[in-house]
């Protein structure tokens, strides 16, 4: 056979098992979570409305499979994300850049998670997303707010982004894929 009819017959051998890799992405309502989600999925903007419960897609990104829920923000809502934490492997905290007064109630959320059982092995990506914003903060001043540095049993990488129009998302992605069987 030549290559393309093997490469087909791969694709869609229900024989052959992929590995997916699931994702919680998580961060206060209007942070961009939906918006960054459909960006990974279209590379194109959505116009998205609150998410009460979760959406969940798989993304391909060289031939590594992420299954990505992305999980309402809202404060009614932020009770429940444990429900979503068992066999996670990567927590993308969305942070918008632009939201000072909230930030205090970002970095209770994720020391939470940190501290969950479910998530002892996860990987931590936190985008600081709006970077298009005037006057948002750095990725550098969320991360000593945060004090991501005190973080020492969770690999993690903060990643400067811009959900609309997907600046930081693919670095954010390739670093993710870099850390796939390091731990």
């Amino acid at each position: 056979r030549d290559n393309i009819s093997e490469t087909k017959y791969s694709l869609f051998n229900p024989y052959l098992h992929v590995a997916e890799h699931k994702v919680i992405i998580v961060g206060l309502d209007n942070a961009g979570k939906t918006t960054i989600l459909y960006q990974f999925l279209m590379n194109e903007v959505v116009h998205t409305s609150p998410t009460i419960g979760s959406n969940v897609e798989e993304i391909v990104v060289k031939n590594t499979h992420f299954l990505m829920w992305d999980i309402g923000g809202q404060e009614s809502l932020r009770s429940s994300w444990n429900t979503y934490y068992s066999n996670t492997e990567f927590i993308i905290l969305v942070v918008d850049s632009t939201d000072r007064e909230r930030l205090s109630i970002t970095k209770e959320e994720l020391y939470r998670m940190l501290a969950h059982e479910d998530l002892r092995k996860a990987t931590v990506l936190i985008f600081a997303n709006k970077q298009d914003m005037k006057g948002c903060m750095t990725a550098g001043e969320i991360s000593k707010y945060l004090t991501l540095s005190s973080i020492k049993d969770h690999p993690w990488h903060i990643q400067s982004c811009c959900a609309l129009t997907g600046e930081g998302l693919c670095q954010g992605l390739e670093w993710m894929t870099s850390r796939i069987g390091v731990r």
